[in-house]
């Protein structure tokens, strides 16, 4: 069997003998060359699997490069050797379609796991639809929108670049996320989702870096962090803007270094870690107002994936409330579940607001009130489900006997940053609660006592976690 073979271009002769005793060391040719003019002649000769070129070189420059093999040889990776500290080069580096970076002085430990990655993508070149469950990590449609995002999350995946994937609430950012990981070099390594804004702020470093036992109070034993846990693979910053600044500081050293530190440790150690964030915040306004690192922004803000909302791919509501009626009807045991054409009219002409989300939300709301398994229009309750004027509220009835003790909250007008999805869920969780404990926790009864059917009961109570 042929060994892979790579392309090394630098004109430090101690730099290029480094490199290939190293690879060498790992089973591989090379071929080195000191400026560009032999690295094009030895594109015409050889057949390489990965590149290795440093920045400056003496007639030209390895950005330029790295553009040439993306446009001439996109099926070798190419990583740039940068300067130490060089952060901006190695961002320009990625944003030209480079794989990766390695800063000089060369750590031989990064060197490899960056080698082996690449060989890796090499090797496994496949297309969209082969390498990723359509039913899990794609956004389904047929819209030209969609079709676009797809061919964007094909190409990005072959990258290491960190990526910020912008887009409405439900839109479906994690899902892009997870495509471009299952797509990529790295779909056998852990993908770790982690929700920014749900940490809190005292715990944000041990869970991002870990900590060792006595580290604090608490700290009973050593734990790995989110990094460490995402080792070989790919770690997801979803909202990534409710990061408060001290730890956006943390977190870009540990992005740059490509190493953390354990809360209590007195050492850094590697981590190859691809990370990839989302938010539907305006992360440039948060920058402009000082609350978001500038720095921070254009560390992961290398790429920038747009996912479209729902009602710019209207053409697509169809198929996905098609397929959200298919998955929920199986898991009732239902067959034959459909949807009249009024109502898939009426679902067409809905702004969808929450997007995907809202689309899945009000499928399986629908489900559980409609008859003989076909939802209508009156199932979908798109024009007669309550709208909130911004001084609306939702709370207890007045008129209570004086013995009873309701637990239930009053909800007030809904937060400006609150997914109506979400507002909603909050006034439902109330009321059937409070239906609950005026039943003793009978389902039948308050079922009744609400309105619907046992099946809806139960389908909501799983939902909400009530079960």
């Amino acid at each position: 069997m042929t060994r892979p073979c790579v392309l090394i271009i630098d004109d430090e002769p101690d730099i290029r003998e480094l490199l290939e005793i190293t690879l060498m060391r790992m089973g591989l040719d090379t071929v080195s060359v000191d400026c560009i003019e032999e690295a094009h002649r030895a594109l015409s000769e050889f057949t390489f699997q990965l590149c290795l070129t440093d920045m400056n070189l003496p007639d030209g420059n390895g950005i330029d490069f790295v553009r040439f093999i993306q446009s001439e040889h996109s099926h070798i990776p190419i990583a740039m050797i940068t300067a130490y500290g060089s952060v901006e080069t190695a961002i320009e580096a990625l944003k030209a379609g480079a794989f990766d970076f390695i800063s000089k002085p060369v750590d031989l430990t990064q060197l490899r796991t960056l080698v082996s990655s690449a060989l890796k993508l090499a090797e496994t070149k496949v297309d969209l639809a082969q390498s990723i469950p359509s039913d899990q990590t794609v956004l389904l449609g047929e819209s030209a929108e969609l079709k676009k995002l797809n061919k964007q999350v094909v190409k990005l995946a072959r990258s290491q670049a960190p990526i910020y994937i912008s887009g409405e609430s439900g839109s479906g950012k994690e899902l892009v996320a997870r495509a471009i990981h299952a797509n990529g070099v790295r779909r056998d390594g852990p993908f770790i989702p982690v929700n920014c804004g749900a940490i809190p702020s005292e715990l944000m470093e041990s869970e991002f870096f870990g900590h060792l036992k006595g580290s604090f109070s608490g700290a009973h034993q050593d734990k790995d962090g989110l990094f460490k846990a995402a080792d070989g693979g790919t770690l997801f910053l979803d909202e990534v803007a409710d990061l408060p600044l001290d730890m956006q500081v943390k977190l870009l050293r540990a992005i740059q270094e490509k190493a953390v530190r354990a809360v209590g440790g007195e050492s850094e150690e590697a981590v190859d870690v691809r990370v990839l964030s989302a938010t539907h915040k305006d992360l440039q306004a948060l920058v402009d107002d000082g609350s978001f690192r500038q720095d921070l922004f254009y560390r992961i803000n290398v790429i920038n994936l747009q996912v479209p909302s729902l009602r710019e791919r209207q053409d697509d509501v169809a198929l996905l409330a098609t397929r959200f009626l298919s998955n929920i009807a199986q898991e009732c045991g239902v067959d034959n579940a459909s949807i009249d054409d009024n109502a898939m009219q009426a679902l067409k002409s809905y702004s969808f607001p929450g997007n995907v989300r809202e689309l899945e939300n009000i499928i399986e709301r629908a489900f559980t009130l409609c008859e003989d398994d076909i939802i209508r229009e009156q199932d979908l309750q798109l024009d007669n489900s309550p709208r909130l004027s911004p001084t609306q509220t939702f709370s207890e009835p007045s008129a209570q006997p004086d013995n009873q003790d309701s637990s239930t909250d009053s909800i007030s007008a809904r937060p400006e940053d609150m997914p109506l999805e979400d507002y909603l869920e909050q006034i439902e969780r109330v009321e059937i609660e409070k239906a609950l404990q005026d039943t003793k926790w009978n389902r039948t009864a308050a079922a009744k006592k609400l309105g619907m059917s046992f099946r809806s009961m139960r389908y909501r109570l799983k939902k909400l976690g009530l079960d």
